[in-house]
């Protein structure tokens, strides 16, 4: 602009009038076009910078959105907020585990009690102890209760052998955060029939103990020393607490214990040589108080003899007393489904094989009302075969004997036992 001013001052000197008057015109047009330009320059240059900066902080915000869309989108990939997953990611496996029990009792019966025969109140016949305990009556069933710091011992009439089974109904009453971690029943096998120290024996300590869990332990003692003694390490309260059953497996060495039908002892060397007196014992219950009850009822020890299968397929008819009812009853007992399950096992592998049940009972009671009884049962084992294990059912006949056809004598209460029994019968 000061270069233009000082030209045009330049031409009015040297110029004349008119002519001043004309260049003076053009001048003046060249200047204001000049300084037009300029505005328009500096206009575009400013409006340029405007633009710039407004189209660099859309483009910023973009960015950062975009951004923002990236590490949700890796959240989601982590399984934070979105289970959605990619082509290109695996997810994990899922197992189902099923366990079943794989308990099978004895078919000859070594020692069985129910307590039928004594009185409440009173210790019960077939047991001995070194403590104290009662028959009690529980929802009208017998049941013994063992308290303090005792031993029970069974009193068989015959030795136990390599290979046995045991069973009986746990009932458990009036525990709770109180009750000690001290508190045992204890499954015990020892090298002798009486109360004495032993030498050689083992153990599984089932806690009853509410208020901490993974107690109880296996314990091992050879010649005076201990072998082995460890935790279950399985908490079982909920179980223990209440009703439930035992089951014991004796193979030689080897001592397995059910709790119901999950499996919570399983050791290959647990039974020293020599030890083949099982007792049942207990310790640390708050009995003065009341407290702390422990009761067993429908205990059975028995033997593994001929094996069922092959007796029923060869020889055309098997019996069996290890099908159990409740008294007077055709509900079946938990005990029984192992014996039902081998039976349905041998039509499983046999399509062609039917069969006929029949009940039998002892002489208790009227005889029509037998005959009913043992069809029933008959009826409820052949249900079980069918519903449980999917067995055609026009494959199974049923009828019931009742009392008429015993194999012992209805004078004993083991005579008793041996009639009450389940037959099956190729056909």
């Amino acid at each position: 602009m000061k270069a233009l001013q000082i030209i045009f001052v330049f031409c009015l000197l040297l110029c004349g009038s008119g002519a001043k008057a004309q260049l003076l015109k053009k001048l003046g047009e060249v200047a204001e076009k000049s300084a037009e330009r300029a505005v328009e320059r500096r206009v575009e240059k400013e409006t340029t910078k405007k633009t710039d900066q407004a189209l660099d902080s859309v483009f910023s915000k973009k960015k950062k959105k975009k951004k923002k869309k990236k590490k949700r989108k890796n959240k989601n990939k982590k399984g934070k907020e979105d289970s959605s997953t990619s082509d290109n990611e695996t997810t994990e496996p899922t197992y189902t585990i099923k366990r079943s029990s794989d308990f099978t009792p004895g078919n000859i019966i070594l020692f069985e009690d129910r307590f039928t025969r004594d009185n409440p109140g009173d210790f019960p016949a077939q047991w001995d102890t070194n403590g104290s305990g009662e028959v009690a009556m529980i929802n009208n069933e017998k049941w013994m209760r063992l308290s303090g710091k005792s031993k029970y011992v069974p009193m068989l009439k015959e030795a136990l052998p390599e290979n046995y089974t045991i069973e009986f109904d746990l009932f458990t009453n009036g525990l709770d955060k109180k009750t000690s971690s001290q508190a045992f029943l204890t499954l015990l096998i020892e090298d002798n029939t009486g109360f004495t120290r032993s030498k050689n024996w083992c153990m599984t300590e089932l806690s009853v103990c509410q208020f901490i869990g993974n107690q109880g332990v296996v314990e091992k003692v050879a010649n005076g020393k201990r072998q082995l003694r460890n935790q279950i390490g399985k908490d079982y309260r909920d179980a223990i607490n209440g009703k439930s059953h035992i089951s014991i497996a004796v193979n030689k060495t080897r001592m397995r214990v059910w709790l119901n039908e999950n499996k919570i002892i399983d050791i290959p060397r647990l039974i020293p040589e020599g030890a083949n007196s099982f007792k049942l014992a207990t310790r640390g219950l708050r009995d003065p108080e009341g407290l702390d009850e422990v009761y067993i009822a429908n205990f059975s020890m028995t033997k593994i003899g001929e094996d069922n299968r092959s007796k029923l397929l060869t020889e055309g008819r098997l019996t069996t007393n290890n099908i159990l009812f409740e008294s007077a009853s055709a509900t079946l007992k938990d005990t029984s489904f192992s014996t039902i399950r081998e039976i349905a096992n041998v039509l499983e592998q046999n399509p062609e094989v039917r069969i006929k049940i029949i009940g039998h009972t002892d002489s208790d009671g009227q005889k029509e009302s037998n005959r009913t009884l043992s069809r029933k049962r008959a009826e409820a084992v052949k249900k079980m075969m069918t519903s449980a294990y999917g067995i055609d059912a026009s494959r199974i006949s049923t009828d019931g004997m009742g009392d008429s056809e015993p194999v012992a004598s209805n004078t004993t209460k083991e005579g008793k036992a041996l009639n009450r029994r389940v037959e099956f019968i190729k056909l």
